[in-house]
């Protein structure tokens, strides 16, 4: 059997401290991965001139699997976002954030399940339309729907809830006002409910949602909707688990899947063995299910349980006084 080979970008910050952390897992519940590093963000841009290098986008096309640190886009200076750019170069058309509780983290809630799928490349994200007037008193922004962008997302979220035995799918729109495009959205939505009939469909405008989230989130299971709000509702999930630090993200295309921490590169702490690295290893747990290796997967999940439900040896952010280097030791203590 060929071994699998996986593009890392360790990116910047805290970036190769957590990415560092979860290779280390990888190899000691035994995935045999071959590491092929690549460089994005500000390394790459003192290093190659530019954020996302040629040679970074051909690795990540030859492995068709990348797992990915925080990556900083400078502000206000003319640069894309990077991981918008990832998306697009790649197809990566559905975002998939899972949340899930964990006791010890002091979070608000408990027992919270949901997955949030979001649609990757379309609506206000899509960069159509980008314009400020030469006086600078005008701004514009298109965003743009289309049938097929709407169904692979809302057939995605079916398939993702009907395959992990899930119960309830909601579709999260603004179709009231946005009559156009997220009335569109809502339409294929309905159509595509409609073939799964052992799923419960819902839909929900997206400022009720945000409230039913803090009222009642329990009601949710699996939320499908566009790429705006999904990037709203996804860290709305993440605090109701402890934070972006206990939320990973998946990218996913026909083809191709980058897999990453969804928090920013928190410079303040770079390199001072400070950092949590859970969100990239649950990310990199997702990876492992894309990977048909499930079992590993679990191995993870429960070595993560048991160190934060212990409070053995966990970072400050969970309540515990030890280092991203004490916290990875904890849990290779376990696998």
């Amino acid at each position: 059997m060929t071994q699998q080979r996986i593009t890392v970008i360790r990116g910047d910050g805290i970036g190769p401290d957590i990415i560092d952390a979860t290779t280390k897992i990888l190899d000691k519940v035994g995935c045999d991965f071959a590491y092929d590093y690549a460089d994005a963000g500000l390394v790459a841009l003192e290093e190659h001139g530019e954020l996302l290098p040629q040679e970074t986008l051909d690795l990540i096309a030859k492995n068709k699997v990348a797992l990915k640190g925080p990556l900083t886009t400078p502000v206000g200076e003319g640069f894309t976002s990077i991981n918008v750019s990832l998306r697009k170069q790649f197809k990566l058309y559905a975002n998939l954030r899972p949340v899930m509780s964990f006791k010890g983290t002091k979070a608000r809630y408990e027992d919270i399940d949901i997955i949030t799928v979001r649609e990757n490349t379309q609506g206000m994200y899509s960069g159509l339309g980008q314009v400020v007037s030469e006086d600078g008193n005008e701004a514009e922004a298109m965003s743009k729907i289309t049938r097929d962008g709407a169904e692979k997302i809302v057939v995605f979220a079916y398939e993702l809830a009907r395959r992990e035995g899930r119960k309830k799918v909601t579709a999260v729109h603004k179709a009231n006002i946005l009559k156009s495009t997220s009335g569109l959205f809502l339409k294929v939505a309905r159509e595509v409910g409609e073939r799964y009939p052992d799923i419960e469909s819902a839909e929900m405008i997206v400022d009720n949602c945000c409230m039913q989230l803090v009222m009642n989130p329990h009601q949710f299971d699996v939320i499908v909707t566009t790429n705006l709000f999904g990037d709203i509702l996804s860290d709305l999930c993440a605090g109701l688990v402890g934070g972006l630090g206990m939320a990973p993200g998946a990218n996913i295309g026909e083809d191709c899947a980058i897999f990453e921490a969804v928090h920013g590169s928190a410079p303040d702490i770079a390199g001072k063995n400070l950092a949590n690295p859970t969100s990239v290893i649950l990310a990199a747990a997702q990876m492992l299910e894309y990977l048909n290796m499930g079992d590993k997967a679990e191995k993870i999940r429960a070595a993560l349980k048991d160190v934060i439900e212990s409070g053995d040896r966990t970072t400050r952010d969970l309540g515990g006084e030890a280092g991203t280097t004490e916290f990875t030791q904890a849990l290779l203590d376990r696998l």
